[in-house]
This record gives structure tokens, C-alpha cells and sequence, in this order.
């Protein structure tokens, strides 16, 4: 076993993926209590570095929670970090939840402070490898790399969804899997920053409140040095509260290439998801291509962020089906307010402040109908 002394050395950033059937996809999660996330973000940023695509969940995640979204992001390794000694607990719940839900094959992995007298039980309980502090970063590329199989058509019900949209997304979606255009489609834009992400979360809780299904496409950049990408909007979503009535899928991009969208669309709409949200990068002025996917854009804007001349420029205000001024608690209010009613041209603004769920159910309203 490595010394607990050594340390962990960064990694040179290079594309150590593209001899793969494809791309890893590794989602990372802390489970329970665990309040520390420094080190998993070193290792997810790592792992990006690498050319892999990593999707972190956040804090606090329950079994379920992490495996309905290993599940629905159809990830090659579920790798979850254990610091609060509860490991005997809660993993074995993690692997039996991955496979109620369809996916006893994914390879489960766990890192942290873990006795080595634990280890046989946690391994007996179904864990493919366990992490021990002092981990060389390249140990656990290389770990994530022996777990990358090709792709098949394998799995039931939201599990085949999912590995329908990996397929799709290398062009061999399975031709007998059910087509149907969602009902509504909604791309949400903006500039990073805006509050994209939180506002797609109290839309998601929402829309579970009142009983309704919900489907979220988030895309992400990918990097162009290495391919790897780091896919974080789906942690700001309590899916302890929304559990399987939202379907969260994120996505690396390149620039503005939505070219398999429509058709990730239809299998979600195949699967039955009638309401679906496309929560794109946010690169600034220039994303406007997302209209061609979708029924209506709602751009989100911020307070203090560009004067009149910025709201005259051509590009992203002028796809706006609908604004949405979020933050709508800081300095600058009444000024955006004035700016944009000269700039709408009647179109409809919604006011949010997303972090409290302020405006929420006038938005939802608004974009679904």
C-alpha cells in the first residue's frame, strides 16, 4: 500500500483518452454528513485534465441520489469520496441502489479515510477499488481508464435512455428506440455567472411539486487541449426531493455544435418526458444557435452587467422569447428594468432571485404555459 507520506503530484495536462472507445465518464460525490470537498475537486479537476469527463454531484448526496445520477448520466465509474466514517453504511446502500435502478455493471469505487480492516467488507459488498490517501493522480486516470468498455444497447426503462443519448451522441443512436418530439422544449441562455443552474434547479423542484416531469439537457465546455470536460450543473439540484420525476443529463460541447440535439431530444420525448429544458454554456453574446433546437429562449441577465450599449448589440438578446433578470436583489434593478422594456419589445420579463426561489412559479409559468 502507498505511503500515507507521499505526495500527490499534479498532472501535465494531456489527452490521456483518445485510444478509448470513448470518452470515461465518471461521476463524483460525497456522501452524507462529509462536509470536505477539497480533495475531490483536485481529483475531478485531475481527471478533466485528462481528457475525461467528470460529473460532480456536490455535497451531502444520499445512495439514491448519487446512483439515480450515475444512472441518468450513464457513467462508466460511480466514484464517491468517504471521510466521516459512516463508509460501512452507506456504501453498500450506494451499490444496491445502482442496481435497483438498473446498473449493477457500473464499476463503483470509493476513496477517503477507510481502515484498511474495512476494506475486504466494503470489496465483498460489491466496491471495485478502494483509495487510500497519498493516491498518485495517475493511479486513478489509469483506474478510470481499465473501466471504459464500448458501448452497447443493455439496459431497461431510464437506463437504456441514457445509454441511448451516449450513443447519440457518437452518431449510432439505437434505431428501435422510441422517437417523439417533447411537447415543449425550452433553451435557457445567458452569461456565465447569471444563475443558469440555480434557476433550472427551483424550476426542476418546482415543476415536482406540482406534479409534472421534468427533463434537463445541460451542456458544458469541453476543453480544447485535452477533450476532458468538468460537468457541474447538476449539483445544484436537491435530488433527494426530486428523485426519478427529473431526468439530468450533462454534456461536454465544442463551441456552439448542437448537431445531435434534436435527436437526444427525441429519445427523451420516447422515453416520456413532455417538458424539457436545455441549459446551455453560456458564452456570452454570440450563443444563438440554440434557437434552432428549441420552442422558446429565455435569456437570463443580471443586474450591473453592461449598460444600454450592451443591450443594443446584436447576438444573444435578440433570440429572447422571454428575460429573465435574475438576482433581482442587487443594485441596479430599476435600471436593467428600463433598459430591457426599451429593448423587449413587449416580450415577457420575469424577475428572480433563484437562490431564494423567488419568482420561480411566474417563470415556470411563463415558459411552459
Amino acid at each position: 500500500m502507498r505511503a500515507t507520506n507521499e505526495p500527490t503530484t499534479p498532472l501535465e495536462k494531456i489527452d490521456r483518452c483518445a485510444d478509448l472507445p470513448h470518452r470515461p465518464r465518471v461521476l463524483l460525490g460525497k456522501m452524507g454528513l462529509d462536509g470536505h470537498d477539497r480533495g475531490v475537486k483536485l481529483i475531478a479537476r485531475a481527471l478533466r485534465d485528462s481528457g475525461i469527463h467528470v460529473i460532480y454531484s456536490g455535497l451531502w448526496q444520499t445512495p439514491r441520489s448519487l446512483a439515480i445520477g450515475a444512472r441518468d448520466e450513464d457513467a462508466d465509474v460511480l466514484a464517491c469520496s468517504m471521510m466521516s466514517n459512516s463508509h460501512l453504511v452507506l456504501v453498500p446502500r450506494l451499490v444496491n441502489a445502482s442496481a435497483e435502478l438498473g446498473r449493477s455493471d457500473m464499476a463503483i469505487d470509493v476513496g477517503g479515510i477507510i481502515p484498511q480492516e474495512d476494506v475486504q467488507t466494503m470489496l465483498d459488498a460489491g466496491v471495485r477499488k478502494i483509495f487510500h490517501t497519498g493516491t498518485s493522480m495517475k493511479e486513478l486516470v489509469d483506474t478510470v481508464r481499465s473501466a471504459v468498455k464500448p458501448r452497447v444497447e443493455q439496459y431497461d426503462g431510464i437506463a437504456a435512455l441514457a445509454r441511448s443519448i451516449s450513443l447519440a451522441t457518437e452518431g449510432r443512436a439505437p434505431a428501435g428506440a422510441r422517437r417523439q418530439r417533447p411537447k415543449t422544449v425550452i433553451g435557457m441562455t445567458g452569461s456565465p455567472g447569471a444563475g443558469k443552474s440555480t434557476l433550472v434547479a427551483q424550476i426542476a423542484t418546482e415543476s415536482v411539486q406540482r406534479g409534472e416531469k421534468l427533463a434537463v439537457v445541460a451542456y458544458d465546455p469541453m476543453s480544447p487541449i485535452t477533450g476532458g470536460a468538468l460537468l457541474g450543473d447538476r449539483l445544484r439540484v436537491d435530488f433527494g426531493r426530486v428523485d426519478e420525476s427529473v431526468f439530468y443529463r450533462s454534456l461536454a460541447i465544442a463551441g456552439e455544435d448542437y448537431e445531435t440535439l434534436p435527436e437526444i431530444l427525441e429519445l427523451i420525448g420516447g422515453a416520456g418526458f413532455d417538458r424539457v429544458i436545455v441549459e446551455t454554456v453560456g458564452a456570452g453574446q454570440n450563443e444563438t444557435k440554440i434557437r434552432e433546437c428549441v420552442d422558446r429562449t429565455a435569456v437570463v441577465v443580471v443586474p450591473g452587467m453592461g449598460d444600454s450599449i450592451q443591450m443594443d448589440k446584436a447576438g444573444i438578446l435578440e433570440i429572447a422569447d422571454c428575460f429573465v433578470v435574475n438576482k433581482s436583489d442587487y443594485e441596479g434593478l430599476e435600471r436593467l428594468r428600463r433598459e430591457l422594456k426599451d429593448a423587449c419589445g413587449g416580450r415577457p420579463i420575469v424577475e428572480t432571485v433563484a437562490t431564494e426561489g423567488r419568482g420561480t412559479e411566474t417563470l415556470l409559468d411563463t415558459l411552459f404555459g
